[in-house]
Order: structure tokens, then sequence, then C-alpha cells
């Protein structure tokens, strides 16, 4: 906290009269934007039991593996966060394969007449994010997914029963 008291003198070199300089906590405001102060962070007081964005997240995982994404997995979130309904984890075996999985969910998506409310990390080859609203998409490298292992922060989600090709999983010899 900054705090001025006295006489300072102004360019002119009068002085001129200073009142305390207070940061917003001093003063008992809460330093957040009216919209985050309104909001609780935990989970929803009413979890959602609608189903919106399952579809185009199951049509997000086809494009997926359509490019060869591994180790699938869809989380159901609803209960837990108040963001989005579905995750979808997709890894890539290499950083341009990353590039080609993302772009092909976003153009696929694109051609169904869906968009991406916004995207995150797109083309850096290590993670990309597709926030489509009901459902978020992550594209990681492998190695990379294994690091942030949202699989395990999200332990409490139900997993989405889907059906995942044999060449869909990395093999355990071939494991990062």
């Amino acid at each position: 906290m900054t705090q001025r008291t006295g006489k300072s003198e102004s360019k002119s070199g009068k002085k001129t009269g200073v009142r305390p300089v207070m940061g917003a906590s001093a003063r008992g405001v809460d330093p957040r934007p009216a919209r985050a102060r309104d909001q609780d962070d935990g989970a929803p007081e009413h979890p959602r039991t609608d189903t919106g964005g399952l579809d185009d997240a199951l049509k997000a995982l086809e494009l997926a593996l359509s490019k060869k994404a591994v180790e699938p997995v869809l989380l159901d979130v609803r209960e837990l966060c108040t963001y989005c309904n579905y995750q979808l984890i997709v890894s890539g075996r290499s950083e341009r394969q990353v590039d080609a999985i993302s772009e092909g969910i976003t153009v696929g998506l694109k051609d169904e007449g869906r968009r991406a409310l916004g995207t995150e990390g797109a083309r850096s080859g290590q993670w990309a994010l597709l926030d489509y609203g009901d459902f978020v998409v992550h594209v990681f490298h492998h190695p990379v997914r294994e690091h942030y292992d949202l699989e395990g922060l999200w332990n409490d989600a139900a997993r989405v029963p889907i059906e995942v090709p044999a060449d869909a999983h990395i093999p355990v010899d071939e494991a990062y």
C-alpha cells in the first residue's frame, strides 16, 4: 500500500495538498471486477443435467481420431464446473500432429456449423485448447499431456464411455 501525506510541489513550484493514496483492499473493497465478485469459484450449486455439447464433443472425437489422435478421454464435468459440460482430451505423437489434429477438429466442426468461441496454444505444437462453450477440447503432445495430467486434476469427473480403436492406444513398450 502506498500512502503519501503532507505537501508536494507541482511542476510550477507551488505547494499542493495531497490526500493519502490507498489501494482498494485497504478500504475493504474487493479489487476484482464486479463479474468476478458475484461468482463462486467452486462446483455449481445446481449441476446441469442437460447433455448440451455431447454430440459435438463426440464429433470432435471422431475428427481427432481421423487425424490419428491417441489416448482419447471424454470427461463429463457438468457436476464439477460451470463453464462447460464436457472436456475431450486427446494426444498427438508429435508437435506437427498436434497442430494437424487441432486444425482437423476446427475445420471439421466449422463445416458442421460450429465455430470455436476461443482457442489457446494453437500452432505451438505442444498443446491446443479449443473452447466451444458446452465442451472444451485439449490436444496435447503426449509427453506434455503426461506432465500436466489433466485426467488427474479432473479425477472426480465421470468418464463418458467411448469406443477407442486399438491403433489409438500407445503400446506400453512405446510409452514416453
